[in-house]
């Protein structure tokens, strides 16, 4: 039912507004850690942001909580069953099976950025549309390309200026050691008085028991049996070789032999990079390996590894930290025209200054003087060039440092290198 038409509009539950100020936070954060993946040879690949409903009910597990409880899914004019993106890994695969990039050079290595939805129970840093920075590294199988991935994910945070955070490994082992895992686990699990639904979801994947966050069931669960110490030995020289890579690379790491991630595809090398400066949603990132996930989805059977940053997270670690990366400024230089003529102009030069990389706003609506110059106090600029009808006639415009007041004529025709010599020298 439509809102009546006098009634203002909000964003809906659990879906965050960026905007000035402090969007340039949000954009300095994913593209910090976009940069990273771009170092490493990851090529950008842009997703659709719904897919059909049956690429992450198989791909993801239907007995995961985001499949089973947190998809927003609905049928089109076509009744057809889509899903809003609820990952990004999925649809990743489903890419390079459609486009036969597996069938070129491997590693296929790509990165993505943008929102993606579950309907969770909004709070701080758990939102329905969730904005994440994520890479996938797809057709070798190599411990130390494992580590190349994990690393890339800790120099991002590191780039932004982010170090109370640490990296929590472990491997859940691969299809030589994982089916006897999970019915010796499972054993354990059924001698259990759990619930129905608990139950049902320890026949399913009894890993997603472990990752139960009500304090009875892991109190239940504490003395399961770990699939560390149940690791087959090749399952473990992989583990052990990606260690050893990230002490060579000197990412810093702790053995978590407990942690299960909220997807059914990992195998062997499975991470996550958490803050305690979040509270309880104190996860900013994680991944790991998916040895099955391609043929799972129709194509080859290669394996990959990849991960998931999410940058609302990461604005929030940043700010636990006090620490932030965007700059005030909204740019560099304001023009300050004063009447019609030298507005005019003013917009030309604007054009110039922009054409040559430098950021340049006006103030337009015919303001006076002293309301011009607040204004470009307020947008964070350092120069300001107040153009007059009688600078205009003498071709000539006012330079003046907003931070220390002075003001010099330059030429109107030498105005673009003037402006640039001045920020260079900054």
């Amino acid at each position: 039912m439509s809102k009546p038409s006098n009634t203002a509009f909000s964003a809906p539950k659990g879906v965050p507004d960026y905007v000035p100020p402090a969007s340039a936070e949000f954009v300095a954060v994913r593209d910090g850690l976009t940069r990273a993946a771009r170092l490493a040879g990851y090529g950008h690949i842009e997703l659709p942001i719904f897919e059909d409903t049956g690429l992450f009910a198989r791909g993801v597990g239907e007995s995961t909580d985001v499949v089973s409880k947190e998809m927003y899914t609905f049928a089109d004019r076509g009744d057809r069953s889509v899903t809003l993106r609820p990952e990004g890994t999925a649809g990743v695969m489903r890419a390079v099976i459609e486009h036969s990039l597996d069938r070129g050079q491997l590693p296929v290595k790509l990165s993505y950025a943008g929102p993606f939805f579950r309907y969770e129970r909004p709070q701080a840093g758990r939102y329905r549309q969730l904005q994440q920075v994520g890479i996938e590294a797809i057709g070798v199988d190599d411990p130390a390309l494992d580590a190349e991935v994990i690393a890339i994910a800790d120099a991002g945070f590191r780039s932004l200026g982010l170090d109370g955070f640490r990296l929590e490994i472990t491997s859940l082992g691969d299809d030589t050691c994982r089916p006897q895992y999970r019915e010796l686990l499972q054993e354990f699990l059924f001698s259990l008085d759990l619930d129905e639904d608990t139950r049902r979801r320890a026949e399913i994947n009894p890993l997603r028991v472990l990752d139960d966050k009500r304090p009875h069931v892991k109190e239940m669960t504490a003395g399961a049996p770990l699939m560390l110490d149940h690791l087959s030995e090749e399952a473990k020289a992989h583990f052990d070789e990606v260690l050893a890579h990230l002490d060579a690379l000197g990412v810093p790491y702790v053995v978590n032999p407990r942690m299960v991630r909220g997807l059914d595809y990992y195998t062997k090398t499975t991470f996550e990079f958490v803050h305690d400066g979040l509270g309880a949603q104190s996860g900013i990132g994680g991944g790991g390996r998916y040895d099955g996930l391609m043929e799972q989805l129709g194509g080859q059977p290669l394996s990959g590894i990849g991960f998931g940053i999410g940058v609302d997270r990461t604005v929030l670690a940043l700010a636990a930290e006090g620490k932030t990366v965007a700059s005030p400024a909204r740019c560099e230089v304001f023009g300050v025209p004063l009447g019609d003529d030298a507005r005019a102009r003013m917009v030309v030069v604007a054009a110039q200054l922009r054409q040559a990389g430098i950021r340049t706003d006006v103030a337009y609506g015919g303001r006076g003087l002293k309301g011009a110059m607040k204004a470009a106090d307020r947008s964070g600029a350092r120069l300001a060039l107040v153009l007059g009808e009688r600078d205009l006639e003498e071709g000539v415009v006012g330079l003046k440092d907003l931070a220390t007041g002075d003001q010099r004529p330059v030429p109107l025709d030498d105005v673009v290198a003037q402006v640039g010599a001045f920020l260079g020298e900054g």
